[in-house]
């Protein structure tokens, strides 16, 4: 039977993509407090030409350890969700997400450096939770459910509540990624539990499968013959003698 290779959540390629691009985010930090770049400036400045380069570089720049770490911390698993649930579209979703959500706090943000990638975990945090229940596949809508378990207290951020935290940018974020999940139309990653539910199954290559004529009717293998069975044996010459015997008496 052709052999089918099923995806698993364990996958070391996502997960590695994941933690990879995560790490970059810790060497531009380390670069920034190792060299003093002072990198914040490169941060979003609304509705300032210089400020939209921001746009580009504001996921890679966080004030200190503690910004990097709880965002990473979220960041690992969102993006292990994206990639796994959505490999198709994955790299699509966090690359326009994280243009559309930096454009967005350009436009509506207060006059300050913006900085961190807290945009694209809102973002992440809002098209997984909205494309779950938009699907109505029980999968996605688990995912949804572990999604506001993890994150939901992350929602009270997108108001001003705090000074010291780009509310726009999560706003912005929030609101990319809840339009995305009405847009983007790849499904989810399938477990096929047979063989020939695989898109790549190809049905004349499995014993079982070619039993089967083109209108579907079962074709029986015809049986080799046995040797020794009389039946299969050339059938012989029978020759039958009759012996006449006269039956007159005597003397007649």
């Amino acid at each position: 039977m052709q052999k089918i290779e099923y995806p698993s959540v364990f996958e070391f390629r996502r997960i590695a993509i994941s933690v990879g691009l995560v790490m970059l985010l810790w060497i531009a930090l380390w670069a920034d407090l190792r060299f003093d770049l002072n990198l914040r400036s490169w941060g979003v400045y609304p509705r300032t030409f210089e400020g939209l380069k921001g746009i580009v570089f504001t996921p890679f720049i966080h004030k200190d350890l503690s910004h990097l770490t709880n965002n990473s911390i979220s960041l690992v698993a969102l993006l292990w969700f994206l990639f796994y649930f959505y490999p198709k579209a994955a790299w699509k979703v966090l690359l326009y997400g994280a243009i559309l959500s930096g454009l967005g706090t350009w436009l509506i943000g207060r006059p300050a450096f913006h900085i961190g990638a807290s945009g694209i975990v809102y973002m992440l945090v809002s098209f997984l939770f909205f494309k779950g229940v938009f699907s109505g596949y029980y999968r996605l809508i688990a995912l949804s459910l572990i999604v506001v378990f993890l994150y939901g207290g992350l929602l009270w951020y997108v108001f001003p509540i705090d000074p010291k935290i780009s509310w726009e940018g999560h706003l912005s974020g929030f609101f990319v990624g809840f339009v995305f999940a009405g847009v983007v139309k790849s499904g989810v990653t399938r477990e096929y539990h047979y063989p020939w539910e695989h898109p790549e199954f190809d049905p004349s290559k499995d014993p079982f499968m070619r039993r089967f004529d083109e209108q579907g009717n079962f074709v029986p293998d015809e049986p080799e013959p046995d040797p020794e069975d009389e039946t299969d044996q050339k059938p012989q010459r029978i020759e039958i003698k009759y012996n006449f015997k006269s039956s007159s008496k005597d003397g007649e």
